[in-house]
C-alpha cells in the first residue's frame, strides 16, 4: 500500500481517500510511515484514529504527508476533547462509511452516525487530527 501511494498515477485511483503520514516518534526519534484514510474538509484533511502512533502528532508542529503522489508539509491540529472528536467523527463517518465500519460506528438509514457509538469511540481513545497542507515548496 505504501508503495502504491508513492506512485502518482496509481494513487489517483487507490489513494482517493488515503494519504501517507511521515511521523517521528516523540521519545525514540524513530520514523514511521503510516497510510491513513482522510476526509477533505474546507481545505484541510481530517483523519481520526484511536491508535497510539497518533500521540506523536502535536498541534503546532508540522508533519510531512504524501497527498496525491506528492510529499509536502502540513500544519497539525490535534483534537482530543469529546465535543471536538465527536464533531470530527460525525463528518468522517457520514462521508466515509468504511471509516465508520472500521471504528464500529453504526449509521442510521439516513447515513448519520449513532451518537452512542461516537461517545464510545471517544471514550476508547479516539482522536481527530486536522491537517492543513502547505503549498508545494513551502516547508
Amino acid at each position: 500500500m505504501r508503495g502504491l501511494l508513492r506512485t502518482p498515477l496509481v494513487c489517483r485511483v487507490v489513494g482517493r481517500r488515503l494519504i501517507t503520514l511521515y511521523v517521528v516518534g516523540r521519545k525514540t526519534g524513530r520514523r514511521y510511515t503510516v497510510p491513513v484514510a482522510y476526509v477533505p474538509d474546507e481545505g484541510a484533511l481530517l483523519i481520526g484514529t484511536p491508535f497510539a502512533w497518533a500521540r506523536n502528532l502535536r498541534s503546532g508542529e508540522p508533519v510531512d504527508v504524501r497527498l496525491k503522489g506528492r510529499r509536502r508539509s502540513a500544519d497539525v491540529q490535534v483534537v482530543t476533547d469529546e465535543p471536538g472528536v465527536v464533531a470530527a467523527y460525525v463528518l468522517m463517518a457520514s462521508r466515509n462509511h468504511q471509516f465508520a465500519a472500521f471504528n464500529r460506528i453504526g449509521l442510521d438509514a439516513a447515513g448519520q452516525p449513532d451518537p452512542v457509538d461516537l461517545h464510545l469511540a471517544w471514550a476508547a481513545g479516539a482522536r481527530a487530527i486536522r491537517l492543513v497542507p502547505r503549498p508545494l515548496g513551502q516547508q
